[in-house]
């Protein structure tokens, strides 16, 4: 694999990041509801979950799920339930109070939890996969050696490149946030707004199909 093919790749990669995918949307929900810490962490935990996605495409994991339909479904189907609970949750549950949370131990789990989460929602995503196996092997060129080596290279290049586009849509998320926080009522505002977008992402997961990448 040449230069100038990871130049094309990387061009390419970046001007299909820069149009919001259901992982940035998930982001941007997650910096609205809960702030820029909650929003930089779902960045990290989306990141792995993407890395993961990358390691399956490389050794076959990832070809083998699409041939099943007996994986997909079950794998579609359990992010799709677990995200529309994050937005029944966020929508009903979460407080509707419009100070801001101190600095304690219990806000430092939550964190954790923000990261766990987001990393389940992106390695339950079949649409990753199915991007994945789509896109890298027009890239790939047997002929070049180690065709694994090269997708694990072009997958840690994509990884990087949506980890800096994530992060900017989460600052301008938290940005929105923070214009909203000094209206009366604004929690109830970005709480509605947040799980309405785990919602619509946990039914666009369900709808997704391997015929469709």
């Amino acid at each position: 694999m040449g230069l100038s093919t990871i130049g094309v790749f990387i061009v390419a990669a970046a001007a299909l990041l820069i149009v919001p995918g259901p992982a940035v949307l998930y982001i941007m929900a997650r910096s609205i509801g809960q702030g820029t810490k909650a929003g930089v962490v779902s960045v990290l935990g989306v990141a792995l979950g993407g890395a993961v996605h990358v390691v399956f495409g490389a050794v076959g994991i990832s070809a083998i799920l699409m041939t099943s339909a007996a994986a997909f479904t079950m794998i579609k189907y359990l992010g799709a339930v677990y995200l529309i609970y994050l937005g029944g949750k966020t929508l009903f549950f979460a407080s509707t109070k419009d100070e801001e949370i101190p600095n304690t131990k219990a806000k430092e789990k939550t964190l954790a939890q923000v990261f766990y989460e987001s990393l389940f929602v992106e390695v339950t995503n079949p649409k990753t996969a199915l991007f994945f196996l789509a896109f890298f092997p027009q890239f790939i060129s047997p002929s070049a050696g180690l065709v694994a080596g090269q997708f694990l290279l072009l997958g840690a290049i994509f990884v990087v490149l949506a980890l800096l586009n994530d992060s900017l849509y989460a600052m301008l998320a938290a940005g929105i946030r923070k214009r909203l926080a000094a209206k009366k009522g604004s929690m109830k505002v970005m709480n509605r707004v947040a799980g309405c977008c785990y919602i619509l992402l946990g039914l666009f997961s369900a709808l997704a199909s391997p015929s469709k990448p």
